[in-house]
């Protein structure tokens, strides 16, 4: 359903048949980037927005790749080739099932870990009272609580993958352009503009955004620390 969501909450049109140069370099470029990375094509798409970029898909043979007009209209060709190569390198590393798995695989040991010590403490309170039978108020409140407490844990996990991940595909877009001077560019670029324009649940997806008020909970590394990785692969 990952595509069909997104398309859904960005408003973006599947290019189907090229009405413009702009399209038609779009998917040339997105084709000539697959093929590289050994990939099959994928949907190509545009929304309405500021500047971001996305992919999606729920394997690698049924992915999408969108960006924005705003990105359009503020980059140039070079900047977007390289925020496209981006995008198709998370799809050949498998990055949106990845990080779907591993937020299902933390959110179940969340929920196990909480009943567990539910469990625990309820035992604890009433171990001298013989008379009562299932779980009482000590086991409903120590779940919530360590329902929140080990949630918030398990988001720090996700996000170090999802900013793990994000260097990933700048390194692949790197090899895909044959140098990093197109994602370095592109990167500065984006520092200097607002990249957002994507509903909560996909800031993940983005070529930028998902910040947070704390690094520890950000779904995407500075640009800064970005850029260095880049440079210093050189």
């Amino acid at each position: 359903m990952s595509k069909t969501i997104a398309k859904w909450s960005t408003g973006a049109q599947v290019i189907t048949h090229p009405s413009t140069s702009t399209e038609l370099w779009l998917v040339q470029t997105v084709q000539k980037l697959t093929q590289k990375a050994g990939l099959p094509m994928p949907e190509v798409a545009i929304y309405e927005g500021e500047p971001n970029a996305f992919a999606t898909g729920a394997t690698k043979n049924s992915s999408l790749v969108a960006v924005s007009t705003g990105l359009l209209q503020s980059m140039s060709h070079d900047e977007v080739e390289a925020v496209l190569a981006h995008e198709v390198a998370h799809v050949a590393n498998g990055d949106m099932v990845t990080l779907t798995l591993i937020q299902g695989v933390v959110n179940t040991f969340v929920i196990f870990l909480a009943r567990v010590v539910g469990y625990f403490v309820d035992s604890m309170l009433r171990k001298n009272d013989e008379e009562s039978s299932g779980p009482g108020i000590g086991y409903m409140v120590t779940v919530i609580v360590c329902e929140i407490v080990f949630g918030i844990l398990a988001s720090i996990i996700v996000a170090a993958f999802s900013r793990r991940r994000e260097f990933r595909a700048d390194a692949g877009a790197a090899g895909l352009m044959g140098t990093p001077t197109p994602m370095v560019a592109a990167l500065r670029r984006l520092g200097g503009l607002e990249p957002d324009g994507l509903p909560q649940n996909m800031q993940a997806m983005g070529i930028a955004g998902g910040k947070s008020w704390m690094a520890l909970f950000s779904s995407h590394p500075p640009i800064e620390q970005r850029i260095a990785a880049l440079q210093s692969a050189r």
